[in-house]
């Protein structure tokens, strides 16, 4: 069975944090990707890609190339738009900070997120709807974070939590679309 990795049109058998790590980590040897390069990607039209720039949800490209940082925001936005309001992501993103800056070095940056993100939503056999469940499968992901600032440990288990439960509720809509769709 084919997976791709979240928020992105990437293919992979087993979609787990190493894998995702080996893969971006080549896709960004050479430093940066085009926003042609990103949009293949992502499945994103540029135009909204730019929108996003444009609105302060991303910083811009440096000479025309986007990082690993910006790529993973534009990851997690593009997964999480489909169960959450771009305000509420932004809210979500500015949170684990304390602001949307995601440029400094003193902070939980947007790849760490993502990749614990694929950890801790791989890791899991089925969805799951028990919240103390959740955040205790989150708590053994983040077992090996290190804090960059006092409660970052916290803050990132939180937003992981919404991000799972966002992702799981993607796919109770789609799935409820689905069966919609064969009612007679």
């Amino acid at each position: 069975m084919i997976n791709k990795l979240p928020g992105t049109t990437i293919e992979v058998a087993v979609p787990n944090a190493s894998v995702a790590k080996e893969i971006l980590d080549n896709a960004f040897i050479c430093g940066g990707l085009m926003m042609s390069q990103v949009a293949r990607m992502t499945g994103l039209e540029p135009y909204m890609i730019q929108n996003w720039v444009k609105r302060g949800f991303l910083s811009p490209p440096q000479q025309k190339l986007y990082s690993k940082r910006q790529f993973c925001r534009i990851a997690i936005i593009n997964m999480l738009k489909e169960a959450m309001q771009l305000d509420k992501i932004t809210f979500l993103l500015s949170y684990i900070n304390g602001r949307l800056d995601d440029e400094r070095d003193d902070i939980i940056d947007d790849s760490t997120l993502y990749l614990y993100y694929v950890a801790a939503i791989s890791s899991l056999e089925r969805p799951v709807a028990d919240e103390d469940y959740i955040v205790k499968h989150i708590e053994t992901v983040v077992t090996d974070f290190s804090e960059p600032f006092p409660g970052a440990k916290k803050r990132l288990i939180k937003v992981l939590a919404v991000m799972m439960n966002a992702h799981y509720a993607s796919i109770l809509r789609k799935r409820a679309e689905d069966i919609l769709a064969t009612l007679d």
